[in-house]
């Protein structure tokens, strides 16, 4: 039986911009994605931490090294700049996975990898 577990996680992540003009998605920096494992146009469910608000949105690629994450389309009404979110994607499984976790600092540099 293949079960729907979760792969990657960024937590505690601050939202740096958000851009309700931009077409849609959730901007990353490379250096994030590639610690967690995330593709460009992946499907991500972001919660944010401090309203409590979901949504599930795509990746975009962003510069390495910035820290900036940004919510881009109508989802910046739901979760706006200075918000802690948690960023996560999903995978089918027959066997368990350990996931990989990054835990950002404010200036969402990563402060512990799980």
């Amino acid at each position: 039986m293949q079960r729907q577990v979760l792969k990657s996680k960024i937590h505690r992540a601050v939202i740096m911009q958000a851009d309700v003009e931009y077409e849609g998605s959730i901007e990353i920096p490379e250096d994030l994605m590639l610690a967690v494992d995330f593709w460009e146009k992946e499907k991500v469910l972001v919660a944010s931490i401090t309203t409590g608000a979901r949504l599930e949105t795509y990746v975009q690629k962003g510069p390495a090294g910035t820290g900036n994450i940004i919510m881009n389309g109508g989802a910046a009404h739901l979760i706006k700049k200075g918000e802690r979110v948690t960023i996560m994607a999903f995978g089918l499984s027959a066997d368990p996975v350990e996931a990989k976790v990054i835990v950002c600092n404010d200036d969402n540099t990563i402060r512990k990898s799980v």
